[in-house]
């Protein structure tokens, strides 16, 4: 889109810092989105509680989770 003085809309001047704004904001938010998932708080659950919650995952097979809950309740 042209203005009066023949100059493009966004090529400089007129409301490109709101095109400036828009990618500073996206760069921030996709900083806080990467770095949150590093920033959580350590939980309180117990070895045996973890263990719980990775088998109702399906993180590990029932074999392994049977293993391992016989050395922690040993």
């Amino acid at each position: 889109m042209m203005t009066n003085d023949g100059h493009y809309f966004f090529t400089g001047g007129g409301f490109m810092w709101i095109f400036w704004l828009l990618i500073i904001i996206g760069v921030i938010f996709l900083i806080l989105n990467i770095t949150k998932g590093s920033m959580t708080q350590p939980s309180n659950d117990s070895p045996l509680e973890i263990l719980k919650k990775r088998y109702a995952r399906g993180e590990i097979e029932e074999e392994e989770y049977e293993r391992r809950r016989k050395e922690l309740e040993s």
